[in-house]
């Protein structure tokens, strides 16, 4: 994965991003940038466990149930807007 002389990081070489990360500490101080480092881990932290207790709760709430879901009150009002059309037809035609 090495390009042109052995750089990984792009088009700068390893002492452009030493300066960059040297301004970046001395605009923030390292107390600022510690304290980002560890609301960001406990924030990916609290993710993880998260998502691991909601996989373990959505599959014990959801049973395995043999009954029919009922139609949507959309599908239910098609289907009487439906049935109301073909009475208008037939009364038409006769």
């Amino acid at each position: 994965m090495l390009r042109h002389g052995g750089n990984i990081m792009g088009s700068f070489s390893i002492w452009h991003w030493l300066i960059v990360l040297a301004i970046v500490v001395v605009l923030f101080g390292t107390k600022k940038l510690g304290d980002l480092g560890s609301d960001l881990g406990r924030a990916v932290k609290g993710f993880k466990d998260g998502v691991k207790s909601g996989d373990e709760v959505d599959s014990r709430e959801v049973p395995a149930s043999p009954i029919p879901v009922q139609s949507s009150a959309i599908e239910v009002e098609a289907r009487e807007r439906a049935a109301e059309a073909r009475a208008a037809d037939r009364s038409q035609s006769h």
